[in-house]
């Protein structure tokens, strides 16, 4: 019986859903059998790929998207990566609270960078309409007017500039690297790149292209839906996570960092 047969053949409402169904002996996951035909021969990251881009992808496609995962797993001492540990350090019986308080906060200056980097990439390959430039003068000239437009509405733009990485962050000639190896250095790396070229000209100093806002990029020109690219970066960085509650089990760092700001602290009087 198909999962088409068994969706028609209960009484009451169905709901439809190309992601999985089970019964008492099997499980389908995107019209493959779980446990025959997916289990043992599909890496999780295509399968991560393919449960959200509704295909499944080519090998390409899956090498860009894992090293996107990769790149965006961890980066150290991160309040994310801090807030799992003291909340891990607070309740050590609930290993998901500690990953959610992770996870809770990727915003706009941790992770989100990875989604408002592609948005804005996005929107600015749209206002421009049109068949891609053929020159990197053409992409200046795109970039050129996202970057202007940026400034003088008083908005960052996204994907410039990183906390520790100054000059350049090792992630980003290495993710261009491999897309460019599998083909798939689409428009809107092609666009950042040039973001990289021009803000200068408008910002009057030199930054540089951040990891996270080439990931963005990265998974923009594998197809995905732009509003869902914060939810890959949250997809790596669980992982990351792990790992630090991991570590944090082996090796903890969470009573000293709160001790430390604890017994530091010192009272202000409020002058509001």
């Amino acid at each position: 019986m198909t999962t088409q047969e068994r969706s028609t053949n209960v009484d009451g409402p169905t709901f439809p859903t190309s992601i999985g169904t089970s019964d008492a002996d099997t499980i389908h996951l995107l019209g493959q059998d779980l446990a025959a035909d997916l289990m043992g021969k599909v890496g999780f990251g295509e399968l991560a790929f393919w449960l959200a881009a509704g295909r499944r992808p080519t090998p390409g496609q899956t090498r860009v998207f894992e090293t996107v995962l990769v790149a965006l797993a961890d980066h150290g001492f991160t309040p994310t990566a801090i807030a799992a540990r003291l909340t891990y350090l607070s309740a050590p019986e609930s290993v998901q609270g500690a990953l959610a308080a992770g996870l809770l906060g990727g915003g706009s200056r941790f992770l989100g960078v990875t989604e408002d980097c592609g948005r804005f990439l996005a929107d600015a390959l749209a206002e421009a309409g049109g068949p891609p430039p053929e020159t990197d003068e053409g992409w200046d000239e795109i970039a050129l007017t996202a970057v202007t437009a940026a400034r003088k509405a008083g908005r960052l733009v996204p994907g410039l500039g990183h906390p520790v990485h100054k000059v350049r962050d090792p992630r980003t000639p290495a993710l261009l690297a491999v897309a460019e190896e599998e083909g798939l250095r689409g428009p809107h790396l092609r666009l950042l790149e040039a973001v990289g070229r021009v803000h200068p000209r408008v910002l009057g100093r030199t930054l540089p292209l951040n990891g996270a806002g080439v990931c963005g990029a990265a998974l923009a020109d594998l197809g995905l839906p732009v509003d869902l690219l914060r939810g890959f970066a949250l997809l790596a960085r669980a992982a990351g996570l792990l790992g630090h509650l991991a570590e944090e089990r082996r090796r903890p760092i969470g009573m000293d960092a709160y001790l430390t700001i604890d017994r530091n602290a010192t009272y202000v009087p409020d002058e509001s």
